[in-house]
C-alpha cells in the first residue's frame, strides 16, 4: 500500500492511503534517509510504502519505503546542531504569520524561515495578522515590512483571524494546495486555521498539549482535509529558526534581491562583504536594498543563532 503521512508521535505514525483510509503504522528497525541527518526520519507530508499484518485482531501497518521528497521544510535541532529536524515534506507554499507586537515577529526570523524555504524550493507566502488590532506607528511598521518583502517578490497579505478580514483570499490561494502554517506561538495560527475551517476547532489540541509539554507528541506538525479540496499542515509555534549549514558562498544565492544583482559584482564568488565594486553593497548604500535583510544576511553568513528555543521542540 502506498500512503500519506498525516500525523507523527515519534513512534507511531498516522498514514492515509488514497481511499482516505486510516491506518498507524510504524518503522521498521533502523531507517534512514540518504543525505539527511535527521531527528526524524518520517515527516508529515511523506509519501510512503507500508505492509499491513494483524495481532489480536488488531491491524496496523509496517512502513518500509519512503519515496523521493518534492521539497521539505527543515531547521536544526536546538540540543544537536550537527542535526536537522524535517517539520514537513511535498508542501505546496507556507504561509508564516507575523505580528508585530503581541508577540513580536523579528525581521531575523522571518529572513531565516525565508532563505530556509528558498533553499528548500518552498513557495513562502507572508500574512501580517492582527491587522485589525494595530494604528499609528504599528500599522505604518506593517506597511513598511510588507513594501520591503513586495519588492523581494513575495506575496503579504494583511489579515485578521478575529474579524475575518482577508480569509476568502488565504482560503482562495489555499485550494487545491498542501499549504504549511508556522509562525512564532501566539501569532494566532490556531485562530486563523479555525476561522478557515470551523470543524477543525484545533483549540482542543492546543490544550491537549499544554498537559504533555515535554513529550514527543508535541514535537511534529499534523496534515488535516479542509472541506474546500485542500490540506492543512499545522505546526507548533516556533520560537526560533537555525539555519541549517550552508557554504558561506551560497547564503546570498538563496536572499533573491542578492541573488539578482551578483552577477553585477566584480568578483564571481563575492560574498557582499569588503570586496571592491560590490553591487549589493552599492545597493545598500542606496537604500535599494534593507537593511534589516543585509543584517540577517550577516548573521547567517557568521553563523550567529537567534539564541531562542522552540517552544515545543525543546526535547529533541
Amino acid at each position: 500500500m502506498t500512503g500519506t503521512v498525516y500525523k507523527s508521535t515519534g513512534s507511531w505514525y498516522t498514514v492515509k492511503n488514497n481511499l482516505g483510509e486510516a491506518y498507524q503504522c510504524r518503522i521498521k528497525g533502523k531507517f534512514r534517509i540518504k543525505g539527511i541527518k535527521s531527528t526524524n526520519p518520517i515527516a508529515v507530508g511523506d509519501v510512503v510504502d507500508f505492509e499491513l499484518e494483524t495481532n489480536n485482531d488488531e491491524t496496523t501497518g509496517i512502513i518500509n519505503n519512503i519515496h523521493d521528497r518534492q521539497n521539505y521544510i527543515v531547521r536544526k535541532s536546538v540540543n544537536l546542531s550537527k542535526q536537522t529536524h524535517v517539520i514537513a515534506s511535498n508542501v505546496d507554499q507556507v504561509f508564516l504569520l507575523v505580528t508585530i507586537d503581541n508577540p513580536p515577529t523579528f525581521t531575523s526570523f522571518i529572513d531565516r524561515f525565508l532563505v530556509t524555504a528558498e533553499a528548500y524550493s518552498v513557495k513562502t507566502i507572508l500574512l501580517f495578522n492582527k491587522i485589525d488590532s494595530y494604528s499609528g506607528d504599528t500599522l505604518d511598521e506593517v506597511k513598511y515590512l510588507a513594501h520591503v518583502y513586495r519588492k523581494i517578490g513575495y506575496e503579504c497579505i494583511g489579515i485578521s483571524a478575529t474579524t475575518g478580514k482577508n480569509i476568502d483570499k488565504v482560503k482562495s490561494l489555499m485550494k487545491d494546495k498542501t499549504s504549511m502554517f508556522a509562525g512564532h506561538s501566539g501569532v494566532g495560527k490556531s485562530t486563523l486555521v479555525n476561522a478557515i475551517e470551523p470543524d477543525l476547532d484545533l483549540k482542543t489540541k492546543e490544550i491537549s498539549t499544554q498537559h504533555m509539554q515535554g513529550q514527543h507528541t508535541t514535537t511534529f506538525a499534523e496534515m488535516f482535509d479542509l472541506s474546500f479540496g485542500a490540506k492543512i499542515i499545522d505546526t507548533p509555534g516556533i520560537k526560533g529558526f537555525g539555519v541549517v549549514d550552508m557554504d558561506r558562498e551560497e547564503v546570498g544565492d538563496y536572499f533573491p534581491e542578492f541573488f539578482e544583482l551578483k552577477q553585477d559584482c566584480k568578483f564571481n564568488n563575492c560574498l557582499h562583504l569588503e570586496e571592491p565594486k560590490c553591487a549589493v553593497k552599492e545597493a545598500l548604500e542606496n537604500d535599494e536594498i534593507a537593511y534589516s535583510r543585509y543584517r540577517s544576511y550577516l548573521q547567517i553568513l557568521e553563523g550567529e543563532d537567534e539564541h531562542y528555543r522552540t517552544d515545543n521542540w525543546d526535547n529533541e
